[in-house]
């Protein structure tokens, strides 16, 4: 009996939730051959869920084939390895279940490593087949191959527009109402004042972080240093078993004296300076920041977290201007693309990006 194994599970779903379907093969740590590999589908379910599911099927293979052999599972989802090693609590309900089945089904001493979506493709690969074979009118099942089959070399990843290899994934979530908002003041950073969340925000923070325990596969959180963003961050961080990093680059534009007044105000005591304000991005409000230093500031933290995250998926806590620059660096639009957006309290907007140059947006101003 092989005295090693090594279980590669993942599971994903196209609309998250949408179909759904895992992958999941043991290995001979040893020899690197595969053992036995399975993809299927499970219907409609969130990416977590399909993770899940992608780790029961690679224990229930474990026991099949190899039972008492030495484990380590390999996956990467950071959430899924980090709650099945303890370190971070279960605390959504549909994970509750799932994650108690698996821990039944790992035997004592089992490694659980999370490794980079690359060094995790056998596994995603099966579950796409799976996925594939539906769409084409199979049976949504993939098995095989034998002791004496090599592992199959997995095809890369592909995106938007033929982009290949592994995305790097913003996941923006806008902080929820302060009073500033509710007034719909201009609430910059360097102003006088940092609005906390009111309660309506606070519950906002509260949904949104439940939403991602469902649909985000969240790996890494980073916020702008302001303090409705830290809460609103500090809210996911607590469902998602996360810490919070602090970035600068995220920050919302700085308004000057324009800090704390409405439009109509600002219409009424700096009418020509909002004009020319509206009219040309390289102009500044008086003692602030231009639409043009905050692009280049946005786009230097883009390049920074993509670096620092590569492969992964980052929630980005922000504000209205920041993400409205990120898409529109996303999808390479002028800067009048960025009047025309509406970003709602606690929305979320996905942005992916691949490591060959193209960029997509996969979702605008959802409001859980």
């Amino acid at each position: 009996m092989t005295s090693r194994v090594v279980i590669e599970a993942d599971g994903g779903s196209r609309g998250n939730p949408g179909p759904a379907s895992y992958g999941a093969l043991l290995r001979d740590a040893g020899t690197g051959r595969v053992i036995v590999e399975r993809g299927e589908t499970i219907g409609v379910a969130t990416n977590n869920v399909a993770e899940y599911a992608g780790l029961i099927a690679g224990l229930e293979l474990y026991l099949e084939h190899a039972d008492g052999a030495e484990l380590e599972v390999r996956m990467d989802s950071k959430l899924v390895v980090e709650q099945m090693a303890g370190r971070w609590k279960v605390k959504h309900p549909s994970m509750i279940p799932l994650a108690e089945r698996a821990r039944r089904l790992a035997p004592r001493g089992t490694t659980w490593t999370w490794v980079p979506r690359e060094q995790n493709k056998a596994a995603d690969a099966l579950a796409n087949a799976a996925l594939d074979s539906q769409r084409d009118g199979g049976s949504g099942l993939v098995t095989g191959p034998s002791a004496a089959t090599p592992a199959p070399a997995p095809a890369p990843a592909k995106g938007w527009g033929g982009a290949s290899g592994t995305a790097t994934t913003f996941v923006l979530l806008r902080h929820g109402v302060t009073a500033a908002t509710e007034r719909k003041a201009f609430s910059g950073s360097g102003g006088t004042a940092d609005p906390e969340l009111t309660e309506a925000g606070r519950e906002q923070a509260r949904r949104a972080a439940r939403w991602l325990a469902d649909h985000g596969s969240i790996e890494a959180i980073v916020a702008s240093p302001m303090r409705r963003t830290r809460e609103t961050a500090a809210a996911a961080a607590d469902v998602l078993g996360l810490d919070v990093e602090i970035d600068e680059g995220v920050v919302e534009t700085a308004f000057g004296d324009w800090d704390g007044h409405t439009f109509a105000e600002i219409q009424e005591g700096w009418g020509d300076e909002l004009t020319a304000w509206l009219a040309d991005s390289s102009v500044a409000p008086p003692g602030g920041e231009s639409m043009d230093a905050v692009h280049e500031r946005v786009a230097e933290a883009r390049d920074r977290l993509v670096t620092r995250y590569a492969g992964r998926t980052v929630l980005v806590v922000s504000h209205v201007t920041p993400i409205k620059m990120l898409v529109r660096l996303a999808l390479d639009a002028p800067m009048g693309v960025i009047y025309r957006m509406e970003l709602s309290p606690a929305s979320i907007t996905t942005v992916s990006w691949w490591p060959d140059g193209p960029a997509s947006l996969r979702g605008f101003n959802i409001v859980p």
